[in-house]
């Protein structure tokens, strides 16, 4: 059977600069079953489903439901919801999170402020490995399901990381796919290997480039910044490399300015281009040409550059 997934691996379809934009996520536990839209099609009350959505738009927060990986009861109420606030800025990575009995208590947070770093004090910190991320909603594009539930699986009875299934990541070709936290590296095709070594690079806070979608705090143009100066230069500390400036070319394309934190920095040209020839972007569409973002040209500029700003 063809998939959308296939397809794309057998075309050599790129995955860098297709990830998710999110500087912060929230994440909220709902187990049993998940609709297309998860926030409005679960067990979650979906007119909270609907504020939570309003309330992080254009906010720079993206939120989704998360729950165990395993076989998901279709149960109408659940005793307490975890919650995961995630910030994903390079050198101000972390992640908060707290056990609530009504999930309503979170379309009260300051979205705005979530979305620039500050959390207002929510939960606790979270101790313990990074989290995985494996998207296996079905309901959005078969392929999810068929190859995220497995790995999700895989990785919970591994023992080695912090695993759960997410409802929505994007890019269904690109499955399975996996959103690494605090850090918001996304990664796609990937298998039981490539999962663990991102997860053991991640503790050190390390980026794996192998299968990586890129950074959720950079646009599109500044994943592929970020990615190709961490295969340029070798750069694999997760907090080291900071887009500065994104700017659109008059002929098409952006310049991306990307700074170490040791004072080297990279004017990073990219450039725009549909995927040919035509194929499935999910299993339930018509064939079509993503748009895939590529750096063209890498080149070291001077500037005082040093520190975080």
């Amino acid at each position: 059977m063809s998939t959308c997934t296939t397809a794309s691996a057998e075309l050599g379809e790129p995955v860098g600069a297709t990830a998710s934009t999110a500087r912060t996520w929230l994440l909220v536990e709902q187990p049993g079953p998940w609709g297309r839209k998860a926030l409005t099609g679960s067990r979650l009350d979906p007119a909270l489903g609907r504020a939570l959505d309003r309330a992080a738009d254009g906010t720079g927060v993206r939120v989704a439901l998360i729950r165990r990986p395993g076989r998901h009861a279709d149960l109408h109420t659940a005793a307490r919801h975890r919650v995961y606030l995630a910030h994903t800025a390079p050198g101000d990575a972390w992640i908060r999170t707290d056990s609530l009995t009504d999930p309503a208590e979170l379309a009260e947070l300051d979205f705005t402020a979530l979305g620039q770093g500050a959390h207002g004090g929510f939960g606790r910190a979270h101790v313990g490995p990074p989290l995985a991320l494996v998207c296996t909603n079905g309901r959005r594009d078969r392929c999810c399901a068929v190859y995220g539930r497995p790995l999700a699986a895989e990785l919970a009875a591994s023992g080695d990381a912090d695993a759960w299934e997410i409802t929505h990541l994007g890019g269904h070709r690109f499955s399975p796919t996996m959103l690494v936290l605090p850090y918001g590296y996304t990664y796609g095709r990937v298998d039981g290997r490539l999962a663990k070594e991102v997860l053991a690079a991640a503790r050190t806070g390390r980026v794996v480039l192998e299968g990586c979608r890129g950074r959720s705090a950079w646009d599109r143009p500044g994943q592929a910044a970020d990615l190709a100066v961490r295969a340029l230069a070798g750069v694999d500390l997760e907090g080291a490399l900071t887009v500065r400036r994104t700017a659109a070319e008059p002929g098409g394309g952006w310049s991306v300015l990307v700074t170490h934190t040791d004072g080297r920095a990279w004017e990073v040209a990219v450039a725009q281009r549909a995927a040919r020839p035509p194929r499935p972007e999910s299993c339930d569409g018509p064939l079509g040409t993503p748009a895939g973002l590529t750096a063209t040209g890498v080149a070291a500029v001077d500037g005082p550059f040093s520190g975080r700003s």
